[in-house]
């Protein structure tokens, strides 16, 4: 899956997504921090990418409709730390590539992915 992670996340992400032969770029790798988060999805389309997030501003189920883009997982976990970030994602790495097209809440209890209709 090709997957782009979000620029508060941390970098030892890498290494365990390509891990799962994942096809990762990160808006640091190209010079998007502090874009707007309208450029920053902008790129996310234009690569046909699944973001990684933990930003709220594209937690909006209606904007960021489950089939009009590659796939959203956004992240909300109560200590937000690299550790706990590290290993939530770590956990979920192989199953990203069923979620193509979903938007997909993981927190510390459960994993909600709302799939495309049809």
């Amino acid at each position: 899956m090709k997957i782009k992670l979000d620029e508060n996340l941390p970098a030892r992400l890498l290494p365990i997504l390509k891990g799962h032969a994942h096809d990762v770029h990160t808006v640091a790798d190209e010079q998007l921090n502090g874009r707007t988060d309208a450029e920053i999805w902008q790129a996310v389309n234009a690569e046909d990418r699944f973001l990684i997030t933990q930003d709220l501003d594209f937690s909006d189920t209606r904007r960021f409709a489950p089939g009009t883009h590659a796939g959203l997982l956004l992240l909300r976990l109560l200590e937000p730390g690299a550790q706990a970030l590290t290993q939530a994602v770590g956990a979920v790495a192989a199953e990203i590539r069923n979620w193509r097209g979903c938007f997909v809440v993981l927190t510390d209890n459960k994993i909600r992915v709302k799939r495309p209709p049809g």
